[in-house]
Parts: C-alpha cells; structure tokens; sequence
C-alpha cells in the first residue's frame, strides 16, 4: 500500500520493536496522549501477522473505518440511509488525507464523525460512549477531537437560537478564526506559512486532486453535478420556499469550514529548531468535503446524481491504481539496492515526486525498504518531537536534530566530518522518476548532489 507517509509509520514501528528489545542505541520511547493511535495499531499488527501483512490489516480497518464513519454522521445528519452517496466517500475515504498517510489524523476524523453520529440524538449512555469516542480521537490526533467539540457545540447553540438570531452562531464562529489570523499576522512571533494556492481552491474538492494534475478533473466534473443536483432540489421546492433545516444546517457548517481553511495557515513551526507542523490547511479540507456531502445527504436522492458520481469514481480510481503501480515499482527499485547493503548502513534518500504531484513523501519508501536491511538516517519522526519514538544526541541510528532531518530529506544538508558513513538513494534517471541509485557521502558533500560520477 503506498500512501506517503506509511512507509516511515511502518518503519518507526520496526524502530519501536528494536527499542523494546534494546538494540537501537540512543534511541526511547515517550510516553504520549495524542499522535499515537495508528502507531499502536501498526506495531501490535506487525508484532501479530509480520511487517508484510500487519500493516495491511491495519490500513485496511483504518479505511473501513472512515467510510463507514462519515456514512454514519451523514445518516445521522439527514435522517435516512445515504447509499446515493456511496461513490463519493468511497473516493474521500481513499482522498488526500489517506494518500498522504496521515493515518492518526485519519482516525481522528473517523472517531470525530462515529460521536459526532452518536450525539446527534443522544439517549441514555449515549454521552458516556461519546466522551470516550473523544478521548480515543485524542489519542489519535487533537485535530479530530477539536473537530468533534467544535461541532458538536455548534449544533447544541444552534438549536437554542431562532430567527432572526439563529445566524449570529456562524457569524460568532467566523469571528473567532479572523481573530486568529489577526493574530498570526500581527502578533505572533514564531514562523507561519500561508497556502500558496487561492483560498477558493480547498473547498473539499481538493482532497480527491492527488498524484498529478489530471485529477483535477475529478473536481470538473463533480462539481457541476453537484450544482445542477441543488439546482434540482430548488426547482422542485419552488412551490413551498421553505428549505430543509439539514439542508440550511450544511450550508451553515460548509461556509464556516471555508472561512476556516481561508484564514488558517498551512504550517507553523514554534521555534528554530522545532519540527514544522504542517499542512494544516490541507487536512482541514477533509471536514469541508464531509460538510460538503451533508448538504447532498439532505436533498432527494436522484438515480441520475447515482450513476454520474459512479462514473467519476471509476475514473478516480483508476489514476489512482495507475499511480500506486508507478510507486510500487519505485519501491521495488529501492529494495533491490537497500537489500545488498551492509546490515547497519546509514541512508539519506533524496527523491523528489513528480512537479505536478500533491504527495510529495515518496523518499519514504526507502524507510520501509530498509526494514531489518538499514537505517534510515535522515527519519524524520524520532527528532520531531511528536511521536513516541525519540532520539538522544549521538544516536547512530536518526539524526538528533529536527533542521538537520528536513534539511538532508531536501537534498541541502552538507555533510560534517563529525556525521557517521552516509549512503544517498537518489534518483538518477530523469526519464523515469522510480529508478534508483545510491553513492557514499563525503564531508563537504550536499546530500542533494548526485550524478554517475559519484555511483557506487
């Protein structure tokens, strides 16, 4: 399964099993609350059914799990069952989020959308069962649960308000995210980076634009079925101008989301030498598309809406088939070097996705290659400080310092005589991004550097 990201989960997980049989010298565990869900999953997986199959079982309860999630907020939201909508959480449920790897945040929403379904209606212990929905989501990713509160507090004040007070709920929860952007643009002291895309662009449809550019035509042609579906459902309420309260409720809750991801930086890094904690705006996109589809949920279902959302997702599956084929063979490339190599060596893999691609974690392949072969030396989670597996100074196995990891992952470190023997995993042929070579660093050297010279 190739998804950007999952490679090192799984490698971090192998890292983890080397800790708690004490052969990975200066490397620790530490304790967590958050960022940790999926890494359990994935080592207790690995342990029971091997590095192979283990993480494959875990994806796979990970995707069921989102599918049938956002089905069960939506059924929920809209009072009936939302099959109409089938092709479109299938496609979000194997959209940016999943492609990036993002497993823990992954989750998060999942448990966000199971207590967010349970409490929509809430009887007996209904409360108890989602308060530990939350603590789990948190034991995932805070993002989620702060998504499952937020919303879910929306609602409860919504429902207290009539006209014409009832939008001074959406309007207060506007305010407070221009508050913030205020804030980061005129107080904060520690480095924000904005999107570099219009804001109008992550609207939801950008979680199913992926590996290339031709996946924008997913959004094309999605987007004027859905406006002419809406157009369907004002047509037919002409008569009586009263809409739906889900249906006003949606748009309500997709505008707030909008504005959110509007005035929201992309990454935020607390200090110098902090790890950057990124793509903020990018995850976030994944709540608008669910919102997205609770405005759909609640019009009436139209087998022509059916079929021409089938029709889209066959095609989006199919660039994504044919995507993870290319990465599979890039994967295979890098074991076929990592596997010839002295048990212990040190890589740094440089490798770069295609210019037009949305996943660019591809050099992450390397670290699941080198599972029981090498190590990867430029890992990134270990000094990050956001996940169990850490490093102390000096560690033979991960560099110790967050700047020094993004740095040689970008191809810009310079290697310091003090630094252990480093292999680079480069790309080497500039017509086929998934062929591999690998030369020995020498101080003075950039990690990004390669050529035939340089091959061993």
């Amino acid at each position: 399964i190739e998804a950007g990201d999952l490679p090192s989960h799984t490698y971090n997980a192998w890292l983890a099993q080397l800790i708690q049989q004490g052969r990975a010298p200066g490397l620790y565990l530490a304790p967590r609350w958050n960022n940790v869900l999926f890494d359990f999953l994935l080592l207790y997986s690995a342990r029971v059914f091997g590095f192979g199959t283990g993480p494959k079982i875990a994806v796979a309860l990970c995707a069921l799990l989102f599918f049938w999630g956002v089905f069960s907020f939506l059924a929920a939201f809209s009072e009936r069952s939302p099959w109409f909508l089938t092709p479109c959480i299938a496609m979000l449920t194997y959209g940016f989020i999943f492609n990036m790897g993002f497993f823990n945040y992954y989750l998060s929403i999942v448990l966000a959308c199971f207590g967010l379904a349970l409490l929509w209606k809430p009887e007996g212990w209904d409360w108890l069962a989602g308060l530990l929905l939350l603590a789990l989501g948190t034991l995932a990713h805070p993002m989620g649960s702060l998504w499952f509160a937020a919303t879910l507090g929306y609602v409860l004040m919504r429902r207290k308000f009539n006209s014409p007070w009832a939008f001074s709920v959406p309007i207060a929860a506007i305010g407070v995210f221009v508050a913030v952007h205020w804030y980061l643009v005129h107080v904060a002291e520690f480095d924000v980076s904005w999107p570099d895309r219009p804001f109008y662009l992550f609207n939801g449809f950008d979680q199913l634009v992926l590996y290339s550019s031709r996946y924008r035509f997913v959004a094309y042609f999605l987007l004027p079925i859905f406006i002419l579906w809406i157009a369907a459902e004002f047509l037919q309420r002409r008569v009586r101008l009263k809409l739906s309260v889900p249906f006003v409720l949606a748009i309500e809750l997709y505008v707030v989301a909008l504005c959110a991801t509007s005035l929201l930086p992309q990454d935020v890094r607390l200090s110098i030498s902090a790890a950057w904690i990124g793509l903020l705006v990018s995850r976030l996109t994944v709540i608008s598309a669910i919102f997205g589809l609770c405005i759909l949920s609640s019009l009436q279902p139209r087998k022509w809406t059916l079929v021409a959302t089938l029709a889209v997702a066959v095609f989006f599956f199919v660039l994504v088939f044919a995507n993870t084929a290319q990465l599979n063979r890039l994967e295979a490339h890098a074991e076929s070097i990592t596997v010839a190599l002295p048990p212990g060596t040190r890589v740094i893999p440089t490798i770069e996705a295609p210019p037009d691609s949305r996943i660019p974690f591809i050099h992450h392949v390397v670290d699941r290659a080198c599972i029981a072969h090498c190590f990867t030396y430029s890992n990134y989670e270990p000094s990050s400080g956001q996940f169990r597996v850490r490093v102390r100074p000096g560690s033979p196995i991960a560099v110790a310092v967050a700047r020094d990891s993004q740095e040689m992952e970008a191809g810009n470190y310079v290697v310091q005589p003090t630094d252990p023997p480093l292999t680079n995993i480069y790309q080497c042929d500039p017509a086929d991004f998934t062929v591999l070579c690998m030369r020995i660093l020498k101080p003075g050297e950039t990690t990004g550097i390669s050529g035939p010279d340089s091959e061993n």
